[in-house]
């Protein structure tokens, strides 16, 4: 069943126009509502609604069982209320604009209407989230159990650069390192204070050359506060780490590194919180699902398909910490993720879901 493209866009032009940040629950849950409707007009089935901690989450299963095919999106956005008045949905040479756009509303979108188009369902789970932008926290247990029911995880966030799919992204862990001193008078006995602007300053070089260049790890300091007055010394401070990396080995590298530092002097306290948000999405999750998918592109003559790795992090690094074979990155193709120039290339959209329709059909025909 050949993808309409005039019935894509309305679909896509209506989760444009409603706005979804991640933050806002309410926004969120008016943006289910939407979704839940588009996706019941094209499946002819209404979504499961769950809610979790407040956040609005929606699932399509088409029969049961343990070896299901797991389509994986989200419906939330960065962009907060009132973007839209300043960059309006437009379609333009050939273009999409509009808050969005790539990540990852084409790519719901492209979800639901290859899912329409199979001649057998059985055997699918649609799960499209609405936290993602903000690492997850309500749904991450809710993507793994659905993961691990599956055989295969097809992710629909946007293609890397000229169409790529994502075949390994970095896994990231998130800290929070704070340090407790003593307060004194910064001119009248600085000496009887614990300065905690000084070891945060250590603590956060430190922090730092815990990077790994060759290894491809990074560890970034970055949202750093302390101190009351000008006058005071700071008895009380924090910054936050940022660890990228391509192996779980080298989040566990960091992370003992991390809990092992100590302060300069003994009378500052340090406690340092956060860990692993999401393992790393390595090669070999996904080395199987692109061959196939190479395959599938082929066979219905579209352009070559590319893989590469990237350094973001999606829900794809959950459903492949579980051990759930996963590909990433099948959704739209276009650039601008969580910038102004966000856009979609409108002719690659029904090749696009094609394949994704194809690819989902020869997984539900397998046995195993």
């Amino acid at each position: 069943m050949p993808v309409s493209i005039e019935t894509f866009l309305a679909d896509l032009r209506a989760l444009v126009e409603c706005e979804s940040p991640s933050a806002d629950r309410a926004a969120v849950a008016r943006s289910a509502d939407l979704v839940a409707r588009v996706g019941a007009a094209r499946l002819g089935v209404v979504p499961e609604r769950i809610t979790l901690d407040g956040w609005s989450h929606l699932r399509w299963r088409f029969g049961d069982g343990d070896r299901q095919v797991l389509l994986l999106a989200h419906h939330d956005t960065v962009w907060p209320i009132g973007t839209l008045a300043a960059r309006p949905y437009r379609l333009t040479g050939g273009v999409v604009r509009g808050p969005g756009c790539f990540d990852m509303l084409a790519g719901l979108v492209m979800a639901i209407h290859a899912v329409a188009g199979l001649p057998e369902r059985t055997g699918v789970t649609l799960l499209v989230t609405g936290d993602e932008e903000l690492g997850s926290p309500s749904s991450a247990a809710l993507i793994e159990k659905e993961a691990r029911r599956s055989k295969a995880a097809l992710v629909l966030e946007a293609s890397a650069d000229g169409g790529a799919l994502k075949t390994a992204r970095k896994g990231v862990s998130l800290y929070d390192v704070r340090v407790t001193g003593r307060a004194a008078h910064a001119g009248l006995e600085p000496d009887k204070g614990v300065n905690a602007t000084l070891e945060l300053a250590r603590l956060a070089l430190a922090a730092s050359a815990l990077s790994d260049p060759a290894a491809g790890t990074t560890v970034t300091p970055t949202v750093f506060a302390a101190g009351t007055t000008a006058n005071t010394v700071p008895a009380h401070g924090s910054f936050a780490v940022d660890v990228r990396a391509w192996t779980h080995r080298e989040q566990l590298r960091v992370d003992h590194a991390l809990r092992a530092l100590a302060p300069l002097d003994p009378a500052a306290v340090i406690e340092i919180g956060g860990g692993v948000n999401r393992p790393p999405l390595e090669e070999s999750s996904s080395r199987e699902l692109f061959g196939r998918a190479a395959a599938v592109a082929a066979r219905l003559g579209l352009p070559t398909l590319s893989g590469t790795a990237v350094g973001g992090a999606s829900d794809g690094n959950l459903t492949a910490g579980v051990g759930t074979p996963t590909l990433d990155g099948l959704g739209a193709v276009g650039a601008g993720a969580h910038a102004d120039h966000e856009h979609v290339v409108v002719d690659l959209l029904a090749g696009r879901t094609a394949l994704l329709r194809e690819l989902v059909a020869e997984l539900l025909e397998d046995e195993s």
